[in-house]
């Protein structure tokens, strides 16, 4: 079972690819954590913490489609590299401007969109470049490892943060993410990709539609992208509204914040080990909607919640069935998705996995102080118990998958 949970692991590339993205994405989390605490602490406005994940995901929504198209035309790691240094350069910024005395919220707003811009074009890229490094077989697996990465570094990233934010101060935490991104760089231009673009001379807006067309073909594909918009729209503002259970449902500080994020990155590795245990199983789309009940039932759980002990729990359990459910979803689309049009359909999908999270964040964030995060949170997860339930028992497309 242990070979068969790292079977990616043997291909090289992808152990050079997992490692230098391991890396970054630590950075990225450390600065995560720090940013989201600053924010609170320079505005005491939940409002303004959910505008700034909003301005983080929303580029994605609107570039991503253009991001897919040239990914689909052009070397995808230089486009990578270009990605990771806009975003170096903007936590250096952030980390300057902490350290001079001039850091104001408008900033952080700023640079949260010129990031979600950078990703919104190395988005569609990388995500294109993960089946390509593996067998046809032995892509879920695959993507189920790098979701690992992603959420080992949710694990590691916020605890060495905290220990930075306080020992050292916020500055650090930017200045660390900035020097992260050059793992990933170094890695992305050894990688070995046999990928040639077609020659074209379609326009962009024309290469857009090809990828909304090919999923629209698709049957259950557009199905899929709908799910993942409102599993982002639903589940992520758990995650961004975290600070406001810890410090203002719990009365804890910063520590308990990290605690939840820890817990719930714990869980998502759980999840994403489980799923890349099971390798390339049949009835992934059932699988996957199970899992997002489960979710739903453990957002509301985990919302309703007074017991800080019992809200750990719940959210361990929560991230291991998000991870399980986003990793089966993101496994049927790219085995569906012939090479050629990976990046304009992961493009699509993109834009409705991660442009699901700024309108839900944004939301959020204006509903809390009107009506308290534990109810509006709870609605969430009602929503998406009553969408699993939906799809596995009555328009059943995905479920036959």
């Amino acid at each position: 079972m242990l070979a068969n949970t790292f079977k990616a692991f043997r291909y090289p590339d992808f152990r050079l690819m997992w490692g230098g993205a391991c890396l970054s994405t630590i950075g990225t989390w450390m600065q995560e954590i720090a940013q989201n605490w600053l924010v609170l602490q320079i505005t005491n406005s939940p409002t303004l913490l959910g505008l700034d994940a909003f301005l983080g995901d929303i580029p994605i929504f609107m570039f991503s489609l253009v991001g897919g198209v040239i990914a689909d035309r052009m070397d995808r790691r230089l486009l990578l590299v270009g990605s990771q240094v806009v975003q170096m350069m903007s936590a250096l910024t952030l980390c300057l401007l902490i350290v001079t005395g001039r850091i104001e919220v408008w900033h952080i707003l700023v640079s949260s969109f010129v990031v979600g811009t950078a990703q919104a074009f190395g988005g569609p890229a990388y995500q294109a470049l993960i089946p390509g490094l593996v067998s046809r077989e032995d892509v879920p697996n695959a993507i189920a490892l790098n979701s690992i990465q992603f959420n080992v570094a949710r694990v590691v990233g916020p605890a060495i943060g905290l220990v930075v934010f306080k020992n050292l101060g916020p500055a650090w935490c930017f200045g660390l993410n900035a020097l992260s991104f050059l793992a990933v760089i170094f890695t992305i231009l050894r990688l070995k990709i046999n990928f040639k673009p077609q020659a074209t001379t379609d326009s962009i807006l024309t290469g857009m539609k090809q990828g909304l067309s090919f999923v629209r073909s698709q049957g259950a594909m557009s199905t899929l992208t709908v799910i993942a918009f409102f599993m982002t729209a639903m589940a992520f503002p758990m995650i961004t509204f975290l600070p406001v259970f810890a410090k203002d449902v719990f009365h804890k500080s910063a520590d308990t914040y990290t605690l939840f994020m820890v817990l719930s990155g714990l869980g998502s590795i759980t999840g994403a080990l489980t799923v890349a245990a099971m390798g390339n199983i049949a009835n992934k789309g059932r699988i996957a909607l199970s899992m997002l009940v489960a979710m739903g039932v453990g957002i509301t759980c985990f919302s309703l919640s007074t017991s800080l002990l019992l809200s750990c729990i719940i959210l361990f359990a929560t991230g291991g069935v998000m991870m399980c459910a986003f990793a089966m979803i993101s496994s049927l689309v790219q085995l569906i998705t012939p090479n050629e049009m990976r990046g304009r359909v992961m493009s699509v999908y993109n834009v409705a996995f991660r442009g699901g999270g700024p309108f839900g964040n944004v939301t959020i964030g204006y509903l809390v102080p009107i009506f308290t995060a534990p109810f509006v949170l709870a609605i969430n997860g009602l929503v998406l118990l009553s969408l699993g339930l939906y799809f596995l028992f009555v328009q059943r497309k995905v479920a036959a998958l």
